[in-house]
């Protein structure tokens, strides 16, 4: 059997068609029920459906009246504060593109971007970063204020015209430009019962900022489209605390990097009776992570896999977990393949490049103004996602990682996500990552970096990974460090681990 699954394709969106509308529809039949809530230790600031549509469709009516017209782009340059959601619907709703950014990028990292995307107008927060750029800016300040303008009409047009932009997290190279549809948001709905198990009575707390796509579709446009309430840690809120607002606020679902969970476990965890499961992507799910909060919470974690140019389309989900050592299984709906270097299905249980169906409504429109690297992502019907994985005979895929991330020491093809997941229990070390490092011109070894409370013999270390991993998958090197390379969100930027190594 190959390694392709078939599904029926999916009803081209209704036209004319508005991403916002889509999402805040259910909302208005909800007005006074609970949007959102940002939380914090001393409390929650507090969003109606109604306060949240008065404020969107305010914002749409404010930003057409400073002289936007359709399809000009809006760069976001705010942080976890309620003006980002408005923001980024509100655009939506006037037919803008919005362009969400990291608040933590430097005033050099947005100029570059700003020049990509030549904004029309920047609304920016205080303190964050502004590019070297023409375009006006508007304080959030002011774009609360618009919150009381009468409601813009939503701006309806063809599915496919460009709803907003997002760049790549760069952790493998230069952050490229996405430019997704409105339709992408018709895709969501298979993640609904596909991965989140999430409903309109579900409370759910997404740890990660909100220009990350991973917090803005599964902890803002996912609850909010089933009108249920999304739970956002205020600024400066750390993974010690997130445990308290769980139980504070009554979260059923919490959704984080697996770098956030691990934190969490490191102190005791308080008992969490509406808790029902948790949700992890952003990085491979390691088998000894799950486990421990299993154990921890009497609940499961659900990975998922996804990336910027089509958000996520395997998972395990409440209704069919990932069988250990897997991710999942392809969403219902969903189309892949796992592809040869030629372009073929390969067979089960076989390493290959996933695929996904170009015709998925969740796939990208393509790189801004980059038609080469666009098609360079296609191959026939297939677009080719970069990740390598295999698919078991039941369909269930394990993720291998990036194909530009696998090591090759002495000619050998190793998964650093295998070695990282057999070196659990590593003795006192916290966390831990591999990377291939060159130790002199034409040597490159498997080095494995860790934190923990003091550095460790290494020749324990190395004791330990004999016991189980074959040689050429052991690491050679073992270097304590304070802390590994992640961003914003808890995601590990392999990119920067091998620049850890030092030699001495």
């Amino acid at each position: 059997m190959f390694s392709v699954t078939s599904a029926e394709p999916h009803p081209p969106a209704p036209g004319p068609f508005n991403l916002a509308a889509h999402v805040l529809a259910r909302g208005a039949a909800l007005p006074d029920k609970m949007a959102m809530q940002i939380v914090r230790p001393t409390g929650a600031e507090r969003w109606s459906y109604a306060r949240l549509l008065a404020a969107v469709r305010g914002a749409g009516t404010g930003l057409l009246a400073l002289g936007l017209a359709p399809g000009d782009r809006v760069l976001l340059r705010l942080g976890n504060v309620p003006e980002f959601p408005v923001a980024f619907l509100g655009a939506i709703a006037a037919g803008l593109v919005p362009v969400p950014t990291s608040a933590q990028l430097t005033g050099p990292e947005i100029t570059a971007m700003a020049a990509r995307i030549a904004p029309a107008l920047i609304i920016a927060g205080d303190g964050v970063a502004l590019p070297e750029s023409p375009a006006p800016v508007l304080p959030a300040v002011d774009l609360a204020r618009m919150g009381d303008l009468p409601p813009c009409e939503w701006h309806m047009g063809a599915p496919e015209r460009p709803a907003y932009v997002i760049f790549t997290s760069g952790t493998s190279g230069q952050p490229q430009a996405v430019v997704h549809a409105h339709r992408a948001i018709l895709s969501r709905a298979l993640m609904h019962d596909g991965w989140e198990g999430l409903g309109e009575s579900d409370r759910i707390l997404h740890a990660g900022a909100f220009n990350w796509t991973y917090t803005l579709g599964t902890g803002l446009l996912d609850p909010w489209t089933l009108g249920a309430t999304a739970l956002i840690p205020g600024a400066g809120v750390t993974p010690a605390q997130l445990p308290l607002l769980l139980k504070r606020f009554d979260a059923t679902i919490l959704a984080a990097a697996p770098g956030v969970f691990r934190q969490m476990l490191r102190a005791p965890l308080p008992a969490l009776p509406k808790l029902r499961h948790g949700l992890s992507a952003g990085e491979s799910l390691t088998p000894d992570l799950r486990a421990a909060w299993r154990a921890a919470t009497g609940t499961d974690l659900h990975e998922a896999l996804g990336m910027s140019e089509c958000s996520t389309f395997v998972s395990g989900s409440p209704a069919r977990p990932a069988p250990e050592g897997t991710t999942g299984y392809p969403q219902p709906g969903r189309c892949i393949a796992v592809l040869d270097d030629i372009g073929a299905p390969v067979p089960r249980g076989t390493a290959g490049q996933l695929a996904i169906d170009r015709r998925d409504p969740g796939l990208m429109l393509g790189y801004l103004d980059d038609p080469t690297a666009t098609a360079a992502r296609f191959h026939g019907d297939w677009f080719l996602t970069g990740d390598t994985v295999d698919m078991a005979e039941d369909g269930a895929l394990r993720y291998l990682g990036r194909r530009d991330d696998q090591m090759n020491p002495g000619g050998f093809r190793v998964s650093p996500l295998e070695v990282e997941a057999a070196l659990a229990g590593l003795p006192g070390a916290e966390d831990w990552a591999v990377a291939e490092v060159e130790i002199k011109p034409g040597t490159r070894v498997i080095a494995c970096f860790y934190t923990g409370p003091e550095p460790v013999d290494p020749d324990v270390h190395s004791a330990f990974a004999a016991s189980r991993l074959a040689r050429y998958r052991q690491p050679r090197l073992w270097q304590h460090v304070p802390s590994l390379p992640r961003n914003a969100n808890g995601k590990l930027n392999r990119r920067l681990l091998a620049s850890l190594w030092n030699p001495k």
